[in-house]
């Protein structure tokens, strides 16, 4: 399907919902984000452009980050980014920290009504991982690959790469990093509401130990679940929420709603507060693999098709 002249897009999602092989991954990601052209002949062209553009706009602004009125933007993205995946030797390395400074400070200066929130650095980690298995070999450990390898032209089409689908991926949650963050706050209320009507047991017992749903949901709605598991594990996930219409938003919030009711009976079993968001900010998903992953996704989507009004009702119990 890649090698057509025209990608049916309907047809791609559809395969692609069940898991991308990696091989095809990176192209299939910038398709279905909507960077690559779906027509073959235009895609070459476009690249060109887009990857131009990017480094236009390194040139053009980065030297401002020291001035008064984004140093403040510049310092906070400094100092998370060498926290990312701390466990990950990729991203200790300074020449990749300074590919996601570029990425995430060009994205903040672009952005102004929301500029640079805490947590979007994280989204980058995974379409920079995908990306990065263009330039090596398949057999390759990714996660402890040495980016310095890869010759500079590479290196600045890898860049640009990242920078615009993470663009694009932001473009469809921005109202989570907006001023006082009203996507997510929406968000952890549907999943509010949606606990109460698939697992009222469970919400009961948090209500009855005081745990806000904020509390907790917080980081999965601004993080992307990039916290609570696995990174190959949220590579999987995002095949599936490219291949949703609104899979980062809607789609994202049934797959919280699965992930909080997977560990129903073991919160149940909790008997006080903080023993509840001990286990919450640390769920047993570590090991998880693909099968996991799976399961995670098709309860996801079961909810989807039985409560996909719950956004509506929401709305229609708050007017």
């Amino acid at each position: 399907m890649l090698q057509s002249s025209n990608v049916n897009l309907e047809e791609l999602r559809k395969l692609s919902w069940s898991g991308i092989p990696s091989q095809y991954r990176a192209t299939t990601w910038k398709l279905l984000s909507g960077y690559l052209p779906l027509i073959a002949e235009r895609r070459e062209a476009m690249l060109d452009r887009k990857r131009q553009e990017y480094h236009n706009f390194v040139d053009q602004y980065y030297s401002t980050r020291l001035q008064d009125i984004h140093q403040d933007t510049y310092r906070q993205i400094h100092i998370d980014i060498p926290r990312m995946s701390p466990l990950i030797p990729l991203f200790q390395q300074t020449l990749v920290q300074e590919i996601f400074e570029r990425i995430l400070y060009i994205w903040a200066i672009r952005h102004p009504a929301s500029g640079y929130v805490q947590g979007i650095n994280d989204l980058v980690t995974p379409i920079f991982v995908v990306f990065l298995t263009e330039f090596i070999d398949a057999s390759a450990d990714v996660e402890n690959y040495p980016v310095s390898k890869i010759e500079e032209p590479g290196l600045h089409r890898l860049e640009a790469d990242s920078f615009w689908c993470f663009s694009k991926l932001l473009d469809g949650i921005q109202d989570n990093y907006t001023f006082a963050q009203p996507g997510i706050q929406k968000r952890v209320n549907l999943l509010k509401e949606l606990i109460t009507r698939i697992d009222n047991n469970l919400h009961r017992h948090l209500e009855k130990h005081h745990v806000e749903y904020l509390q907790f949901s917080f980081r999965w709605m601004n993080n992307l679940l990039m916290r609570e598991m696995p990174l190959h594990c949220v590579i999987r996930i995002w095949d599936t929420y490219l291949s949703e219409s609104d899979g980062f938003a809607l789609f994202h919030l049934y797959v919280c709603a699965a992930l909080l009711t997977k560990f129903s009976e073991e919160l149940q079993r909790e008997t006080d507060f903080q023993g509840l968001m001990l286990l919450l900010q640390n769920l047993p998903t570590r090991d998880w693999t693909g099968e996991d992953i799976g399961l995670l996704l098709a309860d996801a989507y079961r909810l989807k098709f039985m409560f996909a009004d719950a956004p509506k009702h929401l709305r229609d119990s708050q007017s």
